[in-house]
């Protein structure tokens, strides 16, 4: 098993694994990936990651790369495969003479991983809003509840424009589409949930729940972390045993119950509780007899 402390320095960053997870630390320095240099560190638990792979690369060096599994760390859904390899977070390039040491880590931890399947939630954290992003038709912000997209005067098109200054709850988003400015057409679109499954979506340029890329506006380093803090708030959902169920000394035992069934009305109104779990959990209430406070 990794000790507490065990240390992997690579060419952009150093792993240090604890009982329970790495701590990714990216160097800082004129060479340093621009979305390393955003990302400062990043705790990965073992339980996000389904494997891990040591082979061989250039110049007498060694590659360890982790394997995040699905569902389980909201940058990598953000980015859908879109990054390059050398931005690969979970990538990590060693001297050859490290090769032993980073094979024994990684029998040591391996048996710590997560199963190779979806996660059941976002395990890996991502940056905390208020975040603001510069698009090239609009300023974007995200204060942790909702998402505010004000278009820019020389950026934004007509179709915009006539729609207004756009803001988008949590509770009204289903996702997120980011496409890297890197390539043809980046842009960050919000997804509706109200919108019609089988609607052709608008370009991003006519589109008044998108932002739209271009040199110099929506850089990775900047619009990949803040579409992944907006997909996590997006997808979190109120635990089961977290569920509150208020109710003053002062109330009568028989208002419990309807008490609980609105507040759940209430998170399932918002968002943060899906069909099923709402119906599961009104089921539950339904048939449990109130209890004195």
């Amino acid at each position: 098993m990794a000790r507490m402390g065990d240390v992997l320095a690579g060419n952009h960053a150093v792993w240090e694994f604890d009982s329970d997870s790495v701590l990714i630390r990216f160097t800082r320095g004129i060479r340093t990936r621009r979305l390393f240099s955003a990302l400062g560190q990043r705790r990965i638990p073992y339980e996000a990651l389904s494997g891990l792979t040591l082979t061989s690369g250039k110049r007498d060096s060694v590659v360890l790369r982790a394997v995040p599994r699905p569902g389980a760390d909201p940058l990598m859904e953000a980015a859908e495969g879109q990054l390059k390899e050398v931005c690969d977070p979970y990538r990590l390039v060693l001297p050859g003479d490290g090769a032993a040491r980073a094979a024994s880590l990684t029998e040591a931890v391996r048996p710590l991983l997560g199963p190779d399947e979806e996660a059941p939630a976002f395990l890996v954290e991502v940056p905390e809003p208020p975040l603001v992003l510069k698009a090239y038709d609009a300023r974007v912000s995200f204060d942790g509840s909702a998402v505010a997209l004000r278009w820019s005067r020389t950026g934004a098109s007509s179709a915009k424009w006539k729609s207004g200054d756009q803001e988008y709850p949590v509770s009204a988003l289903s996702g997120v589409e980011w496409c890297s400015p890197e390539g043809p057409g980046g842009h960050l679109r919000l997804k509706l949930r109200d919108a019609a499954p089988d609607a052709a979506p608008l370009l991003p340029d006519h589109d008044p729940a998108a932002v739209v890329f271009a040199l110099g506006y929506g850089a990775v380093h900047e619009s990949l972390p803040f579409a992944a803090t907006v997909l996590a708030a997006v997808r979190g959902r109120t635990p089961v045993a977290a569920v509150p169920l208020p109710r003053s000394a002062a109330e009568p035992a028989e208002s419990a119950g309807s008490d609980r069934m609105r507040h759940l009305g209430e998170l399932h109104g918002a968002g943060l509780l899906t069909d099923a779990e709402y119906a599961a959990l009104r089921d539950r209430f339904a048939n449990e007899p109130d209890t004195p406070a």
